[in-house]
C-alpha cells in the first residue's frame, strides 16, 4: 500500500471476569497504555468465545451478559509495543497475546 506507514498491532485476549482487585484487566491495560502515551487502544467485547480452559462463553443477550470475552487492541510503532509488552505480561498473566505488522493508511482525530 503506497503512502502508509508500518505499525504493530497488539491483541490481548482476556475476559470480563479477569480482574486485579476490583479493577478489570482490560481497563487497567487501556489505562497503562494511555499513561505511556501509546497511539491508541480499544477494547472489543465478544458475544461468544472460548480460551485455554475450553469453557464456552456465549450470550444471546450480550447487553445483559457477564464474563464475556474481551480483546484489548493497541496499535503503535514496533518499539512502543515492544516496550509495553512487560506491562501486559505483568497485568494479563496467562492471556493470549499476539502482535502483527499492520499498515496505517490514515490517522488523525475524527472530525466532529
Amino acid at each position: 500500500m503506497s503512502g502508509g506507514r508500518p505499525a504493530t498491532r497488539l491483541l490481548i485476549f482476556v475476559s470480563e471476569d479477569d480482574r486485579i482487585g476490583h479493577r478489570g484487566i482490560a481497563d487497567l491495560l487501556v489505562e497503562r497504555a494511555h499513561e505511556r502515551g501509546m497511539a491508541g487502544a480499544t477494547v472489543w467485547r465478544g458475544i461468544e468465545g472460548f480460551g485455554a480452559t475450553g469453557h464456552l462463553r456465549a450470550a444471546r443477550l450480550p447487553d445483559l451478559a457477564r464474563g464475556l470475552p474481551l480483546v484489548v487492541e493497541v496499535i503503535d510503532d514496533e518499539q512502543a509495543v515492544d516496550a509495553f509488552l512487560p506491562v501486559v505480561r505483568e497485568l494479563a498473566t496467562g492471556a493470549l497475546v499476539t502482535t502483527e505488522t499492520v499498515t496505517i493508511a490514515s490517522a488523525g482525530a475524527p472530525s466532529n
